[in-house]
């Protein structure tokens, strides 16, 4: 497995851990975790997208770590996670292992607020059905993400006919082809799919290298099960207070997914357009993000009721608030 080379300075400086841990997830496949920041301090874990690694969650990381703790994660084949064996790649599979992961690195009777990006934001829909979610979730959040028809609804190919957009879509996700080293024309293609126009050639570069330390057999093994992504019937299962990030500009999961999920949550919070962003969210604008998980610590974080009930949230909230204190801000130095 290809080891990502991190900065050596900066934000994107993945903080060193308080203490890693093996999780064994049900089928034996061995996960990566690290938790970060007080051990009394209100609990956030983090679930990284697809070819990323814990690594992409640096900067959010810093900005919550020190007075939460955090609790991060290498999905299977990413990171320190060993690749799984045949049959090992599903969205059940993930669900398995994030449960795992809350069970090992949560203490009894603690309860977290979950943010998922893009797989990571799946991964939690897939696992809303699990009795761990539901008993240990204070809160959620689904950033840059879809729940289904991911190669139909994908602008990352522009081809006027949708049969051929999204067969496109379904070789280049599914593809073994190397990725090869960092150059200039893979920066350019990294930001051109996965961030927005503006983004700074740092936030690009460090995007770059964590994309392509992803092993290629990994890469195409988990994109075969998200162009067969069907989560639609679990959205309403996710039955916590949960908000919804999405970047204006996202080619990947273009805002009408976030849309879709907005409306289909029984506790949706709040949902936050970023403007100009793509799908890198996190890694985009680390403060935006950061804003919202602590807006739902804040509200959510520190009660250990579990409330089950799904209504609308009226009126708003400490996490949408936060959100879009983020956008205006961006949008007055845009």
């Amino acid at each position: 497995m290809r080891r990502l080379s991190p900065p050596s300075s900066g934000p994107y400086v993945p903080p060193v851990p308080e203490r890693e841990l093996t999780v064994v997830s049900a089928d034996g496949s061995r996960i990566h975790t690290e938790l970060h920041g007080p051990e009394d301090a209100p609990a956030v874990v983090l679930a990284h997208g697809w070819v990323c690694s814990t690594a992409f969650w640096a900067p959010v990381l810093r900005a919550l770590s020190a007075d939460h703790r955090v609790i991060v994660y290498d999905q299977r084949g990413h990171g320190r996670s060993p690749a799984p064996g045949p049959g090992g790649y599903s969205t059940e599979a993930l669900a398995d292992d994030l449960v795992a992961v809350m069970e090992a690195a949560l203490p009894p009777g603690r309860r977290a607020v979950l943010a998922g990006h893009s797989m990571g934001a799946m991964t939690l829909m897939a696992a809303a059905d699990r009795p761990v979610l539901r008993e240990r979730a204070a809160a959620a959040v689904l950033c840059s993400t879809g729940a289904s028809r991911l190669v139909d609804r994908s602008r990352v190919v522009p081809l006027r006919s949708p049969w051929a957009r999204a067969r496109v879509h379904r070789l280049l996700l599914g593809s073994r082809a190397p990725l090869g080293p960092v150059t200039p024309l893979s920066r350019r293609l990294v930001r051109y799919v996965t961030m927005g126009p503006g983004t700074d050639p740092a936030t690009v570069e460090v995007g770059a290298r964590i994309l392509h330390a992803c092993p290629r057999a990994v890469r195409a093994g988990w994109g075969r099960v998200l162009f067969g992504l069907a989560l639609d019937a679990r959205i309403g299962q996710l039955t916590m207070p949960t908000a919804v990030i999405v970047g204006t500009a996202d080619r990947l999961t273009p805002p009408e997914h976030a849309y879709a999920l907005a409306a289909a949550l029984p506790r949706c919070t709040g949902l936050v357009e970023l403007p100009g962003l793509g799908h890198m969210t996190p890694l985009e604008d680390p403060e935006a993000v950061t804003g919202v998980i602590r807006g739902l610590v804040e509200e959510y974080g520190t009660s250990r009721e579990t409330d089950l009930t799904p209504s609308r949230e009226s009126g708003p909230t400490a996490a949408a608030e936060a959100g879009h204190t983020a956008v205006e801000a961006k949008e007055q130095t845009a």
